[in-house]
Order: structure tokens, then C-alpha cells, then sequence
């Protein structure tokens, strides 16, 4: 073993040494400022030739660990272990003896007969020692024990860091192996990272655009919260008054609900919002009988004003078609309210029938008067100048053919024994006509029900409604001769002709249709009405013939 791996002195390192694998380089150290050798015991001084070249080492005096030689020239470096160990003192100091001063001297070396391997150290100049000094280092561990240095950790902040035992560095030929190692690690721990100025830069940037980011996200928030505060609980802009004196026609049409009402209202410049005119129909006591139709308003009326005017009979210009009304009246009327020519929609109607949109079980029946005959519903309609006729036809044929599928009438008419819808609209048709009051109905179209039948002992088949004959004649007479009645051939003269008409005879309403889907069952075939208003149904033709004597006697007395 070479003086490198023990203690200063000449006594050799082996097992049988008191300090052999103890602490004895970490733990057994002497203090500070205490010159002792190995062991404590005083330093030995083994005089040595001077080397006359300083710093260099001769082949022969070079040797590894384990009697391994590491030949090199001079100015070579000299191994790892002897550059970290120079690095560590940061002086070439020379192994061997101390002088009892605390400095190295220029005291040459004898050959130490314990060596083993008889190597003798080369002596280097004059120098401090730095052992007993405030910069002293600690001696060093041999190599059999030493451990590798734990890489340093950069401090906070810091650009460039600095080994502890490498503080200066020194000429290329002493920098070893070890400290280019960990330069090139520190090299490529800090490879990439920029400075620390550019870094609090960056983060400085990046708040910033959070901040800017955050603000504007609840700028937007509080800007969309106020909107939806102010269309759910604030005020909805609203008109003043009752209007600026500019009129304008509104149709409403039946089934709009108050908010279509009120854009309806707004989009003609009527209210200011659809919002207050909601606010104020549902304010007032009546707002729920607010009706469709065609209304004559005002532009800029406050929403409570539009609201007034339009539950005002003088703001409705509706055309109002009531129950059991014929399709000539209703052509009439249509005519005065669109200001044309009279015959105008008499003669759309005639022509233009079929692309009216009538359903397809009601095209095509022979013998009609009217082919549209029962499907001018009843109701109200907006109609105003300017419009064409075939569109308000084509109105009140949708309405018809809506609620006819909403009852069932296609459905329900094999039930009643009928062929079709066709003839059960008929039927309704005459139920409207003879009935007096809506508690008629039911009886009524029971009566129909049982004339029709072809072996019936009352009738034999003939229903012989006045009605029929009125329809023929565009009329509307209570005083018939029976006479008139059963000579006049007509296919809709049910004095004369077996059966139903071709068709209905006039518009029925909803409680008419209701009557003829759902008929009493209490063997009704006469009927007559006392009063005009009501009327009396009997089973036989005795009991009618009764009935009709009292008629005729209250007649005589007035």
C-alpha cells in the first residue's frame, strides 16, 4: 500500500493497527491547530533528497494502489485520486512528514524500512500548511473508504453555482477528472434554464393574462347576469299612454297564447315589449277572455292600454260565423268584410274547391249544392280588407278539418252505422238544424238514427225534416204544406227522397257534432217544438199527432 492510503507517518497501514477500520480518518482526527501523527503520536521526520524538478514525479516513483504502476510523463495529470486530493488543500503538498511548525519543509526523506514497497515520496517546495489555519481542510479519507461527494444543490435564485471544494479551479493541466465530470453536470442541470429576471418576466406576463382573463370572464358574467336579472325580474320596457293616433290591424288567431299576443302586438309597433303586455294581460281581472280575431289598434299604446282596447268589442273587427250557418250567408258575409263585389267568394268557392284543403273523404260526392258545405266552421276569424278570399276559405276549411280529426268522426262512423264521416257530418248537420237547444241534440240525432233505418214501422225509412226542404230553397219557413213537401223532388227533400241528403246542410258546432257521436238510446222518432226554443220528443205517431193538435190550437188563440 502507498503512502495515499494511510497517515502521516511511517508506520505501515494494517489489520493489526488499533485504528484499522475505525473512524480513525473521520472520527480520530486531531483538532484544529494540533500538529500530531498517526495515532497522536509525534511526527517523525525521515530526511529526503531535494527533487530537483519541482512538482514532476519520476516513472519509478509513480505507483497505483495494489502495486499497480500509472507510468506518465511529465506534464501529464497526475490520477483522479491525487487531483482530489490537491483540489481539496488547494496546495501541492507532499506526503511524508510534518516539521513540528506546521509547514511542510524542504527536508529530504530517507527510505522508510516499513514500506513494503520501498516508494518514496517526492518532495515539493516550501509551503504553508494549512492544517492548523482557519481555511484548514480536513485531512484526507483513505480510498478504500472514501464516498462520493453528494451533488450540491443550486440555491434559490442563483444563476451559476460553485462546488465547495472547487472554488477557484486552477491551470487546465490541474483540473481532474472529477471536477470536469461534475461541471458537466452542472452544465446539463442548467442547460435550457433561463435566467431568473426572465423567468419572474414570464410568470409576471402569465399573471397578467390571468388577471385580464379573470376580470373579463366576470365582466361578462355581471354584464349577462344583469341582462337575465332585468328579463326575469326588472321592468319590461313599456310604452306611455294610449297611443300616438296611427292605427294599425293586428290578427290574432285563435289558440295564441299571451306571449305570441304580445310579439304579435310589439312587431307591429303596438307595445314596446312582449314582456309588459304578458305582465299586464295577466294584471288584468279579464284578461282571460281576450279572444282571436282582427283587431284595430294603435301604435306606442302602453301595454295596459292594448290590453283595455283589445277586451273592448269597439277594438274587434272579427267575422263571427255562428252555428248552423249555410256557406251562402257566410260567402256574404266574407264579401262586405273584404269589400269585394257580392258573388266574389261564392264563386272562388265553386271553382276553387278542391285545392281549398278539404279532406279526401269529402271530395267527390254526387249531387252536392255546395261542396264546402259544412266546412266553414263555426268560430271567428280575422278578416280584413285586403286579404283574398281564398285564403279566409282556407282558413276556416283547416279549422273544420282539425276539429273534425279531434273528435274521432272518421273513426266513430261504422260504429253509428253510417258509411263514412261524410254522412255522420251530414247527420250533425241536421241535428244542428232541428235542434232548438243544446239538450236536443242528443235526442235528436237519435231520431235521425232510427228513421234511417229501411224497415222502421214509423217511417219507412224517410227522416222528412223541414229543413231539408228550406236548404233546397234557400229559406227558412216554419209553416210547410205536407202537400209541397212530398211533391217537390230533390235529392236533399227528405219528404221525397229516402235516406240522407248528398250532404250536410249547413255548418254545425261542436255540441251538434258531440250530439251525433253520442246519440240517447230511448226509441225517439218524433219530435216538435212548442215554443221555438224547446222541443218534444215522442215514440209513436199518435203521441206526435197530439202534440201537433196543441201546436196548431196555441197558434189560433194568437
Amino acid at each position: 500500500m502507498t503512502e495515499y492510503g494511510r497517515g502521516q507517518g511511517s508506520e505501515p497501514w494494517h489489520p493489526q493497527d488499533p485504528l484499522y477500520g475505525d473512524g480513525g480518518w473521520e472520527g480520530q482526527q486531531a483538532h484544529v491547530g494540533r500538529q500530531s501523527g498517526y495515532g497522536g503520536q509525534p511526527q517523525q521526520h525521515y530526511p529526503q533528497p531535494h527533487q530537483p524538478q519541482y512538482g514532476a514525479w519520476s516513472h519509478e516513483q509513480q505507483s497505483g494502489y495494489d502495486g499497480q504502476q500509472y507510468p506518465y510523463h511529465e506534464g501529464q495529470s497526475q490520477p483522479a485520486y491525487d487531483q482530489q486530493f490537491v483540489g481539496q488543500s488547494q496546495q501541492h503538498f507532499h506526503q511524508g512528514a510534518w516539521d513540528g511548525t506546521g509547514t511542510h519543509g524542504p527536508v529530504p526523506y530517507a527510505a522508510d524500512p516499513g514500506d513494503p514497497h520501498n516508494q518514496q515520496p517526492v518532495a515539493y517546495g516550501e509551503q504553508p500548511d494549512l492544517y492548523g489555519t482557519e481555511d484548514a481542510y480536513p485531512p484526507p479519507v483513505p480510498p478504500g473508504r472514501r464516498r462520493p461527494e453528494p451533488e450540491p444543490q443550486p440555491e434559490p435564485g442563483a444563476d451559476e453555482e460553485e462546488h465547495a471544494f472547487f472554488p477557484g479551479g486552477g491551470a487546465d493541466g490541474d483540473a481532474g477528472e472529477e471536477e470536469h465530470e461534475l461541471q458537466s453536470r452542472r452544465e446539463r442541470r442548467g442547460k435550457g434554464r433561463k435566467p431568473v429576471k426572465s423567468r419572474k418576466g414570464r410568470t409576471g406576463c402569465a399573471c397578467m393574462v390571468v388577471v385580464l382573463v379573470f376580470g373579463g370572464g366576470l365582466g361578462g358574467v355581471g354584464y349577462f347576469g344583469y341582462k337575465f336579472y332585468q328579463n326575469r325580474f326588472g321592468a319590461a320596457p313599456d310604452y306611455a299612454g294610449s297611443g300616438n293616433g296611427q292605427h294599425v290591424t293586428v290578427t290574432i288567431n285563435k289558440g295564441d297564447g299571451g306571449w305570441a299576443i304580445g310579439q304579435k302586438l310589439k312587431d307591429a309597433g303596438v307595445v314596446e315589449s312582449a314582456a309588459a303586455f304578458v305582465s299586464a294581460l295577466q294584471a288584468n281581472p279579464k284578461g282571460k277572455a281576450l279572444q282571436d280575431g282582427v283587431y284595430t289598434m294603435e301604435k306606442e299604446m302602453s301595454a295596459a292600454s292594448a290590453v283595455e282596447l283589445m277586451l273592448s268589442p269597439k277594438s274587434r273587427s272579427n267575422l263571427i260565423i255562428a252555428e248552423g250557418r249555410r256557406n251562402v250567408e257566410i260567402y256574404g258575409l266574407i264579401d262586405k268584410r273584404l269589400e269585394v263585389p257580392a258573388g266574389t267568394t261564392a264563386r272562388v268557392a265553386k271553382k276553387e274547391y278542391k285545392h281549398l284543403g278539404l279532406p279526401s273523404w269529402a271530395l267527390n260526392h254526387p249531387n252536392l249544392k255546395d261542396p264546402l258545405e259544412g266546412f266553414l266552421y263555426p268560430s271567428s276569424y280575422g278578416v280584413t280588407k285586403g286579404q283574398k278570399p281564398e285564403a279566409v276559405l282556407k282558413n276556416m276549411v283547416a279549422q273544420a278539418t282539425a276539429k273534425y280529426q279531434e273528435l274521432g268522426l272518421e273513426k266513430k262512423a261504422q260504429t253509428l252505422g253510417l258509411d263514412g264521416p261524410w254522412q255522420l257530418l251530414t247527420v250533425a248537420s241536421l241535428v244542428q238544424a232541428e235542434g232548438t237547444s243544446h239538450d236536443d241534440f242528443r235526442k235528436m240525432a237519435e231520431v235521425v238514427y232510427n228513421r234511417l233505418e229501411p224497415g222502421n214501422p214509423q217511417t219507412a225509412g224517410r227522416l222528412e225534416f223541414d229543413s231539408t226542404y228550406n236548404y233546397v230553397k234557400n229559406q227558412s219557413k216554419l209553416d210547410l204544406s205536407i202537400t209541397e213537401l212530398r211533391r217537390y223532388d230533390n235529392p236533399y227533400n227528405t219528404y221525397f227522397s229516402k235516406g240522407l241528403p248528398p250532404g250536410p246542410i249547413d255548418n254545425p258546432g261542436e255540441d251538434a257534432l258531440r250530439g251525433a257521436l253520442n246519440p240517447t238510446d230511448d226509441g225517439w222518432y218524433y219530435f216538435i217544438s212548442m215554443d221555438g226554443k224547446t222541443s218534444k220528443f215522442t215514440r209513436t205517431l199518435e203521441e206526435h199527432n197530439k202534440l201537433v193538435e196543441e201546436w196548431n190550437a196555441s197558434r189560433k188563440k194568437n
